[in-house]
C-alpha cells in the first residue's frame, strides 16, 4: 500500500462524540495498523477526551470554537506523510482509509476524497443531500468540475498539500476551502466512492441544514471574490452600467427633442452609476494582480515541500 517508513495520522475532530469516538479510534487502528490516531477535542461537555484516550487515541484539545480551528491546529502540530481527516461520529468507513492511500501514493496525489454512498436512508438526510448537490453545482460552475461530493469530511492529504494550505474557515465551511484551494492551484486530486452510515445511537449532529448551507454558500461568494475578483467586479460593475444606461436613455431622448435635461437628477444618478461601474471593473483588474500574486506565493510554499515519498532537502 505505501512505505513502511511513511508515517501516517489520523485527525480526528470532535465535539461531544462520547457515543461514537471509541468506534472511531477502534475501527482506524485496524486498518491502519501503524498510523497513530490523534482526537482533537473542541470544549466537549461530555466525556469526549476520557472515552477517546481509553481507546487508545493520542489526545488533544483546541479552545476556539469552529471545525475550522480545529483543523488549523491539527494541521499545524502534527508531522507526518500522510493525514487521514474524518469526523468523530462513525458515519465513515474506515476499511476504506488504505484504498484512498493507496491511490494517493500511486498516482502522486495531493488529496483523495471520500466520495459518499450512503448506506441508510438516515445516515445522508435529504436536505443535506440536496443542499451539497447545488453547492457542488455552483462550485463546479465557478471554479471547474473536479469533486462530486465537496462536503465530504473523509480526505486523505501530502504533507506538502498540509503544510501549504492556509486555513482561513471557522467552521464547517473547511471542506469548501479544502477543495478551492486544490481547484485553484490545479493540484491533483481524486475522489473514491465510501459507505456512508447513520451515526450510533447516543449521537447527535451539530449540523443545520439551513444554517450551515448558507454559512458554506456564503463562505463559497467569499472565496470567488478573492480568488475570482476580475470577473466578480466585472459583472457588479456591468450591472451598474446597465441601470446607468436604463436612466440615461429617456433623459438624453428628450434632450435630442428638446434641447433640454429637465430630469437633472436622473441624468446625475445615471452619471453617478456609471461612474461606480468603471470603479468596480477597474478595482477587478487591481485585484486580479494581487490574486495572481497570491496564487503564485501558495504554489510556491506549496512546492516548497518534498513530494510524496521523497525526502526533504
Amino acid at each position: 500500500m505505501s512505505s513502511p517508513s511513511m508515517r501516517i495520522a489520523v485527525l480526528v475532530p470532535c465535539y461531544n462524540e462520547e457515543a461514537a469516538v471509541a468506534a472511531v479510534v477502534r475501527d482506524f487502528k485496524q486498518a491502519l495498523p501503524t498510523a497513530t490516531v490523534y482526537v482533537y477535542d473542541n470544549n466537549s461537555k461530555d466525556r469526549t477526551i476520557e472515552v477517546a484516550r481509553a481507546a487508545g487515541a493520542e489526545v488533544r484539545s483546541e479552545r476556539r470554537q469552529g471545525k475550522g480551528h480545529v483543523v488549523r491546529r491539527m494541521f499545524a502540530d502534527v508531522d507526518a506523510d500522510i493525514y487521514v481527516l474524518v469526523d468523530g461520529d462513525a458515519t465513515y468507513d474506515a476499511p476504506s482509509a488504505p484504498r484512498m492511500i493507496e491511490r494517493l501514493v500511486a498516482e502522486h496525489l495531493d488529496m483523495v476524497v471520500g466520495l459518499r454512498i450512503d448506506q441508510e436512508q438516515a445516515a445522508y438526510r435529504m436536505g443535506h443531500r440536496t443542499g451539497n448537490w447545488m453547492l457542488t453545482r455552483f462550485l463546479a460552475e465557478v471554479f471547474g468540475q473536479a469533486f462530486k461530493d465537496i462536503l465530504s469530511g473523509y480526505r486523505v492529504f501530502s504533507r506538502r498539500f498540509v503544510k501549504s494550505f492556509p486555513v482561513l474557515s471557522d467552521g464547517f465551511e473547511i471542506e469548501t476551502e479544502l477543495s478551492v484551494h486544490a481547484l485553484e492551484l490545479a493540484l491533483p486530486v481524486a475522489e473514491i466512492a465510501t459507505p456512508y452510515y447513520a451515526r450510533p445511537e447516543g449521537s447527535v449532529s451539530k449540523l443545520n441544514t439551513w444554517r450551515d448551507g448558507f454559512r458554506i454558500l456564503g463562505t463559497i461568494l467569499k472565496l470567488y471574490r478573492s480568488e475570482k475578483p476580475l470577473r466578480f467586479f466585472t459583472a457588479i460593475g456591468i450591472f451598474f452600467a446597465l441601470v446607468s444606461i436604463g436612466f440615461a436613455i429617456p433623459v438624453f431622448v428628450t434632450f435630442i427633442e428638446t434641447g433640454l435635461v429637465p430630469r437633472l437628477p436622473t441624468a446625475v444618478l445615471s452619471m453617478g452609476l456609471m461612474i461606480m461601474a468603471l470603479l468596480s471593473a477597474s478595482s477587478g483588474l487591481v485585484l486580479d494582480t494581487v490574486t495572481r500574486g497570491r496564487r503564485e506565493m501558495k504554489l510556491l510554499a506549496y512546492l516548497s515541500h518534498a513530494p510524496l515519498g521523497r525526502p526533504s532537502a
